[in-house]
């Protein structure tokens, strides 16, 4: 093989590795982390993640919101701004505030809850 052969490799080899790097997501989904979060600030004392608590398995919030390229927004202001929830039985509450301060941590909370698959809810 010659030089240029092997310059033109390299070269090509470069451009498919920058491509694939410029396609992946700039930073990973943290299950762990959001579970962790989830955990720390009292959410799952109401939810779950694939059955009805006092609140809505994270599954069903992630159907309800697939595809509403609102939901993000909706929900990170859900989980920070401490509103007034309506429950089953028809009392309200003010829903309990995420316990971070860190926009990439409640984020990354949301990001997970909405890549869930399915729902609990029969179709």
């Amino acid at each position: 093989m010659t030089m240029r052969h092997c310059l033109q490799r390299c070269l090509v080899i470069g451009l498919l590795c920058s491509a694939i790097l410029m396609v992946r997501p700039v930073s990973a989904l943290d299950a762990d982390a959001a579970l962790t979060l989830a955990r720390q600030s009292g959410c799952l004392k109401c939810h779950a993640v694939d059955k009805l608590k006092t609140g809505p398995a994270y599954r069903d919030v992630a159907a309800k919101y697939k595809g509403n390229p609102e939901a993000e927004a909706k929900l990170i202001h859900h989980v920070t701004s401490g509103e007034r929830v309506k429950f089953p039985d028809g009392h309200e509450e003010d829903h309990q505030i995420v316990k971070s301060k860190d926009a990439a941590e409640i984020k990354n909370l949301i990001d997970w809850i909405l890549s869930l698959e399915g729902g609990t809810k029969p179709p």
